[in-house]
């Protein structure tokens, strides 16, 4: 079975065709700049690439344009459309309604429609890549939608529920949603498989990149996440403020005569990593930076370990103890720094890190913790590409 993955912005739609007898990726790319110009990358699993300028008015044209590459040229992958199996499309938003992933209908569609108040950006660009998808595909190919949010809805009350008047969630569904809910579900399930399930355990997932959210996981269910109602509440990221005192956000926003969509802009596209340090919002920007005296930097990277750590020790809590901490994402995956100052002097909570093994985990599946640790810590590289080819193979078959 070959399953095509998608994953689409507003401007933008990411690819890849996944053999599912073995799981590797046939090809994969990337549209860019959908409306405005338009350009495709295009890589295939030995090697060859192929980069072209092409006009993408809208995400059909790209999608036609994809579909070209895989089936012609020195790029081919398919003699034609119809080997593609099934398609599976990572929607961001699903609300209260979706806590799992289901095949595209009419109605499903319209649903996904009518919760784009909840992420404006996001599911009107997904959807339009379904439509898009069914015109160039058609109807008798099978599609599958794979929700952000829909891993979270495991949460209690006590978690979601905002400090505001009840009756904005009950007239507005004002409440944590949690996003990035398919890393964190691949990274806990393959957790629980090097642990021989994940019943009975309490973990704490850390995806962290240049957009970052943590989550406590018992018995493999979410009973927190550290991102809420938008992708912005929680730490700070490559961006993004994280949780923000509001008085804080109206007394700016008075003091430098501020619109609320300019505040807004602020708080999503010029504060986090870039706003502290005034270097980068990039990671590695800043190690770099604080390794040459860069206050500033090492003041973004202070902040953002001092908020895991609280996170990790709060969750521990939260959930009467802790079994392991993971991570994962760009910085997850690559910084060993940041794992390592997260977790040194955890001895409290039964967990010992060796820095040796941190440094040498980066970039693959690792455990770096000690052989006494009573808590494991790990580097689980995600993919949420290969889960959602899996639940599109389960759901279509």
């Amino acid at each position: 079975m070959k399953i095509l993955v998608i994953n689409a912005g507003s401007s933008s739609l990411k690819y890849q065709l996944i053999d599912m007898e073995d799981e590797h990726v046939i090809a994969k790319g990337n549209c860019e700049r959908i409306g405005i110009d338009g350009k495709i990358t295009h890589k295939t699993s030995d090697g060859k690439e192929v980069a072209v300028d092409v006009a993408f008015p809208t995400h059909k044209e790209a999608f036609l344009k994809l579909m070209e590459l895989l089936t012609t040229g020195d790029c081919a992958v398919i003699s034609n459309i119809s080997e593609i199996d099934a398609v599976g499309h990572r929607v961001v938003h699903g609300g209260e309604k979706f806590f799992q992933s289901v095949v595209v209908n009419d109605e499903i569609l319209k649903e996904i429609e009518e919760l784009s108040e909840l992420a404006p950006l996001h599911n009107p660009a997904n959807v339009q890549a379904i439509k898009a998808c069914t015109e160039v595909v058609g109807k008798k190919v099978p599609q599958v939608v794979v929700f952000d949010t829909a891993f979270h809805q495991t949460m209690p009350a006590k978690a979601y529920i905002s400090g505001m008047p009840y009756e904005y969630y009950e007239k507005y569904h004002v409440r944590k949603y949690g996003f990035h809910g398919t890393s964190h579900r691949f990274v806990s399930g393959r957790l629980g498989e090097l642990l021989g399930g994940l019943e009975g355990k309490k973990v704490v997932t850390c995806h962290l990149g240049n957009g970052s959210s943590i989550s406590a996981i018992k018995d493999g269910k979410v009973m927190d996440t550290t991102m809420g109602f938008t992708p912005l509440d929680g730490i700070i990221m490559g961006t993004r403020s994280g949780a923000v005192d509001n008085s804080i956000v109206s007394y700016v926003a008075e003091k430098e005569g501020l619109s609320w969509s300019e505040m807004n802009s602020i708080l999503n596209k010029k504060s986090g990593f870039l706003g502290i340090s005034g270097v980068s919002s990039d990671c590695r920007d800043l190690e770099i930076a604080a390794s040459e005296g860069n206050e500033r930097a090492q003041l973004a990277l202070d902040k953002v370990v001092y908020q895991i750590r609280q996170y990790v020790g709060g969750y521990a809590a939260a959930m009467g103890g802790l079994d392991a901490v993971v991570f994962t994402g760009g910085i997850g995956e690559n910084s060993a720094a940041v794992r390592y100052n997260v977790c040194k002097d955890m001895e409290f909570l039964g967990l010992e890190v060796c820095e040796e093994a941190c440094k040498n985990a980066s970039r693959k599946e690792a455990k770096f913790s000690t052989e006494n640790s009573k808590v494991q810590a790990w580097v689980l590289p995600t993919n949420e590409e290969l889960l959602i080819a899996r639940d599109t193979k389960a759901l279509v078959k």
